[in-house]
Formats: structure tokens, C-alpha cells, sequence
């Protein structure tokens, strides 16, 4: 590089070279790029920017050019009047201790640089901005108390600086940007004053260390005052608080303040140094609790978001769920989203560190509040505006079940509309499953749902719950799903909403639609995205036993089928399953003390009983819907030795559409037919099934045969959701067309399953959960199997009565008939086993006898070990 008349080299003030010294041995630097000398233009001088003023950040800048072999910043360049150093500072203090920060520092240098060219023709300076990061990375960390004075948005003084170097200053990045030419900058802007001309480039680079800074530690939402103030100054809100005054004959100033009390309430408090502090103090946290965590898929994740406003959208299965996700995107380098939490857990104490951790807080209902509405959904535009990620939970709550509880799609729909508003950055939801295998809550959530009252958040709840840290709870793990583009299924729902109004009151007529489906290809996702660990398989197998105890061999052999149909029948790939072998998962589940074992001469029993059997149960439901299309084809064969192929299918698609509704599933009916083709395959590779007729008719082997029972097993871990769909067809079918409306079905669905499972010592309490009537009688509306009268009644089709028989190739007759004897309504009891459930030219037999006998027999003795 030329030298350059107008530099003179000047050495740096002895005072400058002592602190130097001293503070060589508590700085190491890491350039980026590593060869920043590629980055200047040949010929011309050199003038660095950096983005705050202070010794240090000179003294940093200056080994870091002369280690690099880069001109000195503390070369004196000639100007106009004067010369002065190669540096210059965007912000500026004044006083030596506690000066103020004076943001209008630039202008006078980079007047002088501009005066500088004008005067002389055949000159130019590159100006090269220079960004200094004392402690930005968080998989460097030593300590508590120095991630508090880590980087963050924060003008800090002297003192803090100071502090910073001496606990992070082995972890400084200096990052060189190109550099810009003054003299291609004054040619572009030719009719601009000086002044203005000046203004200009300190505006552009305080948005390029604005942008610089977010791309390495976040954006800056640490100031939540500034934000409360861009919600209050947008129309709506102040459309909003006019009509507030109006309606309530109160004072503009009074609505006016309860509109920022409700966005104080609203808004996070994002706090770099919080979130850093309290991710060092949950790693020993995570440590003493878990055995472990684990990502995966977590690389396509990061690969997919630059670039979108990204929103994570995981499954809710606990309390740890907000934290853990955000510790580990944290120390995965990936900046925390801010998490909408239900206002319950704003607690005092609680609801600060949460606020300064990214939390906003949403009451559970906006009815009759049209103030706070509006207020909650301009907060949400401008996270969405200003490209923060978000993360919330489309469920609503934690799944009580451990299955996907239906979406309730109003953030959802909130966040929709702020990308309508101003559709700047694409959107993109990811998926999360987060996978347990022991909960904290599961005690709680078994009493909620056998009827007791839902404990409510409070200080003394969590001190009373902070025993529960003794004890461990295996390994998590978060699977990242395919992520969800918006912008793609806007086109599919109106190939014109681009053109859609920027007014949040008016409503397009695909909104509920879109976000319906939306909502609905999330939790096909998550689902997709399961991982199958230990505790899961063991469930499938247990619990679908009598007294949910099994031989140890027999259960060796279920588990190794269970792991093989999911390794040869991939329900998708971002799907994991756990290495272990069926002897080492057996070996964990005792040492969870999921499982214990019972000594016998002709063979060890593994039992889970009491209690551990109704927990078991919520694993289970993790997965059940990995395991639907081969618990149907399972189920089939119950009841009947032998099955037409084509049975099999089409009572698939009949009963579809409901498995689908309750489990999320992927496939439409086409694709569950071939599932179910696959999984018929699968079994007949495996011996279980046997196929003739040129695989027309399918057989299994007695009742007393190792393939018959373990179909039955596999059935099993369905059968129950089959039972609820004939419960409430059959009450539906015995009280008749016009009897009943929705909410008295579902009434008596629930009170027919909750002295069921009295009566049969189930242990799965989902089975008798509102929640999952509602769901299915929901999709028999939508596949015009039942619809409303005009009196607010059921009415059915023909179609209905022809399920309840075809419940004869599931359900046996004893189950049945205790269902209809325990459905309260009418006398209308009719004899649906009269006509065959399948076709009459399928070959298929009933199971002789015998072999009925032979199968209870066996069952009998399984109950008696």
C-alpha cells in the first residue's frame, strides 16, 4: 500500500503505551475477518470508526491494527485547520468519570474528513468501522459474575469497562467491516450540503453497528420504555384509547394511562447481562436434574432462519419447557426469542427475572377488553417489525394427557396479521418436540384430571415444589420439525394478499381458514419431528398387558419388534429412536424406577403398577401416533382370525379421518392406506401375519401363539381411543336423532368412560377426558356423519348406525355390551351384531372356539403371575 502524504506517524503518548502494557496480559483478540489488510483499497488513507469512545476500546482497536499489520489508528491525518488521529468515535463523553454521552460526537471529524477531500481533488480516505466486543460468546463463559458485565446494548461507563476487561477481556472480538470510500460517497451525493452530506454517513454508520451489534448479540430491546412507547404512539392504540374515554366517560389522560399500565403489564424487559447470568446459573441447575440434553435437527433449524422472523412454536409438556429451549438455542449461539407466558407467572420475584429473560405476558382471555386487545397486538407488530424471534405455545397450556392438545390459534392469528401489516421479513414457524422421560408435574396431572382443581402459580406453590429438584429426571430432548414458511401458504389461500388492507379491524374471509391450517401443519410437525426414547417404549408394551406386567422374555421380544417397525416403517425422518437394545432399555426403565422386577423360577416379571402405570401412561401418549397405523391393522385382527385385505383398508379410511383428528397424523387417506400396506407387509416378513390368496386374505396364528399376542399388544396401546369413538356413537345411536345436543353428548361420553374405567381399573385417565369427545364429535360434524338440527340437536345419517356395527371387527362383544348397558338415554337398544361389520367375500372367519377358549385361558394366567 502507497503511502500517503497527508499521514504522518506519530508516536503514541507515553501515558497511551503504559496502559497498553498493562492491559496486554488481560486482553486476547480475535480479528474477524483474520486477515483484515485484504480489506483496504491501495492509495488511500486510513480512518478508523468504532462505535464508542474510551481508552480501551482505542487501546484494543490499536493492537489489534498492529498485530494484524494494519495502519495505527494513532497516525495523525492532515485536516483542514488541524490534524488529528486516524479514529474517530460515533458517541462521544464529556467528563472524565461521570461524563454524558454525547451521540452527535461524529459529525465534527467527519465534517473535517469531507472538507478535507473537497479541498484537495486527488485525495481519498477510507473510512473502516470497527466493532469491539468485550465477552460476547456464551460458550466462553468462567463465571456468574462475569457474564453480568458481558457485552450488551448498554452504554456503559469507565468503571463497567473497566470491570468488563478484567473478567472477559481473553474473549474480545474486533470485527473489520469494508471500508467506505469518501470520495465515491461525495460523488454520489452531489447536491447535498456538507452538513447534510455529514449527517448522512454518521446516520448510516450508527445503522451499520446497530446492525452489526444485533447480528452478534440480538437486537436491542433492552430499553423497554422505548418500546411501550412505539405501541401507545400507533393509530390503533390511539384510536383505541379515544374510544376508550368515549365509552367510559372518563379522561383522555386516564385511558390514556391505563394503556401503558396494560403495555408495562404486556412487555418484556430484555436484559443481555440477565439472560447471560441465568444461563451460567441453569447449567448446574440442568446438570443436578437431568442426565442430559439433546438436540437434533437443530442444524437445519439454524441454516433455515436467516434471513425470516423466526417463531419457535414447540409442543408444552412443562414449566421447564421455556427455559430449556432458550438455554439451549443460548448456548448454541443463537439469539433467545422472547416468550409470550400466561400472566399467572408474572409472581413476584419470578415475574422480573422472567420479564428480563424475554418473557411478555398475555391473560388467558382479551373478552371484554378491547383496550388491552389492541394494546397486546400492536406489542406483537412490533417484536414481529423489528425481526425479534418469538416463541409461545399453540396449545394454550401443558398437555395434562402427553398427547397434542387441539391449537387455540389466536397468536397465531396475531402474528399473521402483524406480517400482513407490514410484510418486510418472511415468517417462519419451527417446530419443536420436546421429549421427557419423567415429569416434574405428573403427580399434578393426574389429579387434574380425575377431577381435582387445578393448583394455581403462586410463591409458596414453587417453594413447596422446589423438593421435587431432588430427585432426577433422565434426559430431554428437543427435535427440531421441518420448519413452516407462511408466505407460501398465503399464496395457496388467496393468490392476492398482498394487496390486503393494513387495517387490523377488517378481517379477510380465508383468515380463519389459513390460520386453521397453519395451526394444523404445526402439530403434524412436532409430531413428526418425536424422538422415542426408552420410557416410551417400554409404556407401549406394559400397559397394553392386563396388570401391565410381563415375562421378561416376552418383553424383550415386543420391544425389539417395537424398535424395528419404527426403524423399517420410518414415520418421518426427522424422527429419533433411541440406541439402546431391548435388554439395556429394561435395564434403565428399573433403574428410573419406572419398572421393577418380580424373581420367579420360571422367569422374572416386570411390573409397573399403581401410580407408575397412570405416569406411564403420559409417555405413551407421546408416541401413540408413531404407532397408529400398525395398532389398527393389529386391531383388526382381535376379533377375527382372518381378514380380507380389503377390509382392512377401507375400515382404515373409515375410521381415519378420526385417528387423524386426535393424533395429528401426516397422511391424507391415500397415504394411510399405504402406511397400512406397509405395516401389513412388515407383519408378514415378521411372521406375525400370514398372507394367501395371492395376498387377498390375511391370517394370523391362534390365540396361544407369540404372533397373536403380540399383535395384541400392539392393538392394545389403540384400543382404548376405538372404545371412546363407540361410546359416543352408540349413545348418539341409542338416544336417537333429535334427542341430544353437543354438550349433552359430550356429558354423557364423559360420565359412560368415567364409570367404564371405574368398572375395568383403566389406567390411562385421557380416556375419559372432555376434551377428546369434543374432538371427536367435532370431526364427525366435519364429515357430515352428524350435524345440528334448527333446535340446537344432533341428527344423524345412516352412515352412523353402520359404525356402530362395524365397531364388531374391533370391539369385542362383552365390551360392547357393557358400553351400551352403562350409555344413559333411551330404550333403543338394537341387535348391531346382525349384520357383518365386512365384506361377505373376503374369506374372513370368525375365531373358532377353541381358539377363543385357548386365548382367554392365557389371558387368565397372565392376570394370576
Amino acid at each position: 500500500m502507497s503511502a500517503d502524504p497527508h499521514v504522518h506517524v506519530a508516536r503514541s503518548p507515553w501515558w497511551f503505551k503504559l496502559l497498553g502494557r498493562m492491559l496486554e496480559p488481560w486482553v486476547r483478540i480475535k480479528r474477524d475477518p483474520a486477515e483484515p489488510t485484504a480489506l483496504l483499497v491501495s492509495g488511500a488513507a486510513v480512518c478508523y470508526a468504532i462505535e464508542r469512545d474510551g481508552t480501551s476500546d482505542a487501546l484494543i482497536l490499536e493492537r489489534a491494527c498492529r498485530e494484524a499489520g494494519l495502519p495505527s489508528p494513532m497516525q495523525l491525518l492532515d485536516l483542514p485547520g488541524r490534524r488529528r488521529r486516524s479514529v474517530f468515535s460515533l458517541s462521544r463523553r464529556h467528563g472524565w468519570l461521570f461524563g454524558r454521552t454525547d451521540a452527535r460526537g461524529p459529525r465534527e471529524p467527519i465534517g473535517q474528513l469531507i472538507r478535507a477531500i473537497e479541498d484537495d481533488p486527488s485525495r481519498d480516505i477510507q473510512v473502516v468501522p470497527v466493532s469491539i466486543y468485550v465477552g460476547r460468546a456464551p460458550n466462553r463463559e468462567t463465571g456468574w459474575f462475569s457474564v453480568l458485565f458481558a457485552e450488551n446494548w448498554l452504554v456503559v461507563g469507565r468503571f463497567r469497562r473497566m470491570l468488563a476487561l478484567l473478567l472477559n477481556g481473553r474473549d474480545t472480538v474486533v470485527h473489520f467491516s469494508a471500508p467506505v470510500s469518501l470520495r465515491t460517497v461525495l460523488e454520489e451525493s452531489r447536491g447535498l450540503t456538507p452538513e447534510r452530506l455529514t449527517r448522512k454517513i454518521a446516520r448510516v454508520l450508527r445503522t451499520h453497528f446497530r446492525r452489526i451489534r444485533a447480528a452478534v448479540i440480538g437486537p436491542d430491546l433492552s430499553h423497554r420504555r422505548t418500546v411501550v412507547d412505539a405501541v401507545l404512539n400507533t393509530e390503533p392504540v390511539r384510536d383505541a384509547i379515544a374510544a376508550t374515554a368515549s365509552k367510559e366517560n372518563i379522561t383522555l389522560a386516564k385511558a390514556q394511562r391505563r394503556a401503558r399500565d396494560f403495555a408495562l403489564e404486556i412487555a418484556a424487559d430484555y436484559s443481555h447481562p440477565v439472560v447471560r447470568s441465568t444461563s451460567f446459573l441453569l447449567s448446574n441447575f440442568w446438570n443436578k436434574l437431568y442426565d442430559g440434553i439433546a438436540m437434533h435437527h437443530f442444524d437445519k433449524a439454524r441454516a433455515a432462519a436467516p434471513g425470516h422472523e423466526v417463531v419457535y412454536v414447540p409442543c408444552h409438556r412443562s414449566h421447564t419447557d421455556y427455559l430449556l429451549l432458550s438455554y439451549q438455542l443460548h448456548h448454541s449461539g443463537v439469539v433467545p426469542p422472547h416468550i409470550a407466558a400466561g400472566v399467572n407467572l408474572n409472581l413476584p420475584g419470578v415475574g422480573p427475572i422472567l420479564r428480563r429473560g424475554g418473557a411478555f405476558f398475555l391473560r388467558r382471555s382479551f373478552k371484554g377488553n378491547a383496550l388491552y386487545s389492541v394494546v397486546f397486538n400492536e406489542y406483537l407488530a412490533q417484536l414481529v417489525d423489528r425481526g425479534v424471534p418469538l416463541e409461545y405455545f399453540i396449545e394454550g397450556g401443558r398437555s395434562r394427557t402427553g398427547r397434542l392438545l387441539a391449537p387455540r390459534a389466536g397468536m397465531l392469528a396475531m402474528t399473521v396479521r402483524a406480517f400482513l401489516r407490514a410484510p418486510r421479513r418472511p415468517v417462519m414457524f419451527q417446530p419443536v418436540y420436546i421429549g421427557y422421560e419423567k415429569l416434574m408435574e405428573g403427580k399434578s396431572y393426574i389429579g387434574e384430571l380425575t377431577g381435582k382443581p387445578k393448583e394455581k402459580e403462586s410463591l409458596i406453590a414453587l417453594v413447596r415444589g422446589l423438593k421435587l429438584l431432588r430427585h432426577r429426571y433422565g434426559h430431554v430432548t428437543l427435535n427440531f420439525g421441518e420448519p413452516i414458511l407462511l408466505t407460501p401458504i398465503l399464496d395457496e389461500a388467496a393468490a392476492n394478499w398482498r394487496e390486503t388492507t393494513a387495517d387490523p379491524d377488517v378481517k379477510p374471509e380465508w383468515m380463519s381458514g389459513l390460520v386453521d391450517d397453519l395451526a394444523e401443519r404445526i402439530q403434524v410437525n412436532i409430531n413428526r419431528a418425536a424422538d422415542v426414547n426408552p420410557i416410551n417404549l417400554l409404556a407401549l408394551a406394559l400397559l397394553a398387558t392386563p396388570k401391565h406386567a410381563m415375562a421378561e422374555n416376552d418383553l424383550l421380544a415386543q420391544l425389539e419388534l417395537s424398535k424395528a417397525m419404527f426403524q423399517e416403517l420410518p414415520y418421518s425422518d426427522r424422527v429419533t429412536i433411541t440406541p439402546m437394545n431391548p435388554q439395556g432399555i429394561v435395564a434403565y426403565g428399573e433403574q428410573m424406577g419406572w419398572i421393577r422386577r418380580v424373581r420367579h423360577p420360571l422367569g422374572d416379571v416386570l411390573v409397573t403398577d399403581g401410580e407408575q402405570a397412570v405416569l406411564l401412561s403420559y409417555f405413551r401418549n407421546n408416541v401413540l401416533h408413531l404407532n397408529a397405523a400398525a395398532a389398527w391393522v393389529a386391531a383388526c385382527f382381535l376379533n377375527n382370525r382372518r381378514m380380507s385385505r380389503s377390509s382392512v383398508l377401507r375400515l382404515g379410511r373409515l375410521i381415519y379421518p378420526f385417528i387423524q383428528g386426535e393424533l395429528f397424523l401426516p397422511w391424507d387417506a391415500d397415504g394411510f392406506a399405504a402406511q397400512v400396506q406397509d405395516t401389513i407387509e412388515f407383519f408378514v416378513r415378521r411372521g406375525i401375519l400370514e398372507a394367501s390368496g395371492e395376498g387377498r386374505v390375511l391370517e394370523r396364528g391362534p390365540g396361544q401363539d407369540d404372533g397373536a399376542y403380540q399383535l395384541r399388544v400392539i392393538a392394545r396401546s389403540m384400543l382404548q381411543a376405538f372404545e371412546r369413538y363407540y361410546i359416543a356413537i352408540a349413545a348418539l345411536v341409542k338416544n336417537g336423532p333429535h334427542t341430544m345436543s353437543s354438550g349433552e353428548l359430550e356429558t354423557a361420553c364423559t360420565l359412560t368412560a368415567q364409570r367404564l374405567s371405574l368398572l375395568n381399573e383403566l389406567s390411562a385417565p385421557e380416556f375419559f377426558d372432555k376434551a377428546l369427545f369434543r374432538g371427536f364429535i367435532q370431526k364427525l360434524r366435519e364429515v357430515k356423519v352428524v350435524w345440528t338440527d334448527p333446535a340446537g340437536k344432533l341428527d344423524f345419517s345412516d352412515a352412523l348406525e353402520d359404525m356402530v356395527r362395524d365397531a364388531r371387527v374391533i370391539l369385542a362383544r362383552e365390551v360392547r355390551h357393557s358400553i351400551l348397558k352403562i350409555t344413559p338415554g333411551g330404550e333403543n337398544d338394537r341387535d348391531y351384531d346382525a349384520r357383518p361389520p365386512v365384506d361377505p367375500d373376503d374369506g374372513s372367519a370368525g375365531e373358532s372356539l377353541h381358539d377363543r377358549h385357548v386365548a382367554n385361558e392365557r389371558e387368565r394366567h397372565e392376570k394370576h403371575h
